[in-house]
């Protein structure tokens, strides 16, 4: 069971400044894949609160996002202090928003341990208790010590789309309490996405989990890391942890800071040098839904596969996802003959079809919409 009372030490700062490109055309730049309600009732970045609320005071939950998204995110968390929704002034990918979440938990106690997650994963509501307990336990562990702990998921199919940790023994539980139920490993080391042959052979190992971007440690540590492994954004974070306090002041220093920081991914820049991870064992179900077709897996299908939200009349037509996004006054019939694997959105102002093999090139197709004049107004 999750803490009846949050701990006022522990932080979680929420990643949700991606763009969620691989979504469009329903993920677009103001509104992208985690403020979207794709599974479930409520938004993905709803969702995301929601589970750590149990464990930590809303006061300590920290939503790093961006200019155009600021709006809509404050909006959609008003239990969230809207001075706990910071906008980066530009993106620098993961590493220094961690800094930034790290630099606003210390000001507020140096004894913060924090929770980095991402916004946008699907964890079932049936799984939220066990991903509570794994979290809260990893919570106790990186308060112990100088560890940096990171959650991996049990590989359950051999996915390319996702990075690897292959881990080591188990750790024996900390002096002086009960063992935890959660297992927790020392890493050998961080595996990057790896083609369909050893993604096979990292599936039927045992040793091997998905990195699932999740890392709890405490400030102390995560300053130690900056200072050993990304100096840049050890200076930063002292620079950001003085000013947190005053939001106006913040920001000034931020527009001028994040311009000139080197764009570089927490996972490349501190966990594949730090010689103090580990890795806890996340026995819950949890997808990050990386593209199209992995909504699938989280919808109904008829006998043929096909998963469809939407008037569709088929003949000859297999395992396809067809979504109709548009309000209802708009919606018409969508007819498919001898169509397989593929996938069909349909929203107001554009159509998607694509198939399965090729849904991560939508990326592609968003970096020519941003090349277009005529288009540019679908992003």
């Amino acid at each position: 069971m999750a803490s009846k009372s949050p701990d006022k030490n522990r932080f979680v700062v929420i990643l949700a400044g991606g763009r969620g490109e691989r979504f469009w055309p329903l993920s677009r730049e103001k509104t992208p894949k985690q403020l979207l309600t794709l599974v479930g009732k409520r938004s993905l970045l709803q969702q995301a609160v929601d589970r750590v609320k149990p464990l930590v005071p809303a006061k300590n939950i920290f939503i790093i996002t961006n200019q155009a998204q600021l709006a809509a995110v404050c909006k959609q968390l008003p239990a969230v202090p809207k001075a706990n929704v910071i906008a980066e002034p530009c993106g620098r990918d993961t590493a220094a928003a961690i800094t930034l979440g790290a630099a606003l938990a210390g000001a507020r106690t140096s004894t913060a341990i924090m929770a980095v997650l991402p916004a946008d994963h699907v964890i079932p509501e049936n799984h939220t208790k066990a991903f509570g307990k794994i979290l809260e336990e990893s919570f106790d562990l990186a308060a112990r010590g100088q560890a940096i702990v990171t959650i991996g998921i049990t590989p359950t199919e051999p996915a390319t789309g996702y990075g690897y940790i292959q881990v080591g023994e188990t750790l024996p539980p900390p002096h002086g309490r009960k063992p935890y139920n959660t297992a927790f490993h020392r890493v050998e080391r961080f595996v990057e996405k790896p083609h369909l042959d050893r993604a096979l052979e990292y599936l039927n190992s045992g040793v091997h989990r998905w990195n699932a971007g999740m890392f709890i440690f405490s400030f102390a540590t995560i300053v130690e890391s900056l200072l050993k492994h990304q100096k840049e954004l050890h200076d930063a974070c002292e620079r950001w942890f003085k000013v947190a306090a005053k939001p106006a002041k913040l920001q000034a220093v931020l527009a001028k800071d994040y311009p000139a920081l080197r764009r570089v991914s927490f996972d490349y820049g501190v966990m594949e040098h730090a010689q103090n991870v580990v890795v806890a064992d996340g026995a819950f179900d949890w997808d990050d839904l990386g593209a199209w077709p992995a909504l699938a897996r989280h919808m109904p299908a008829d006998a043929a596969g096909n998963c469809v939200q939407a008037d569709a009349i088929m003949v000859d037509a297999a395992r396809n996802l067809i979504l109709d996004m548009r309000s209802k006054s708009k919606r018409l019939p969508i007819a498919i003959v001898g169509l397989r694997d593929c996938v069909i959105v349909q929203t107001d102002d554009a159509t998607f079809i694509t198939h399965k093999k090729a849904a991560q090139h939508v990326k592609e197709l968003v970096g020519q919409l941003a090349a277009s004049k005529a288009h540019k107004h679908l992003l």
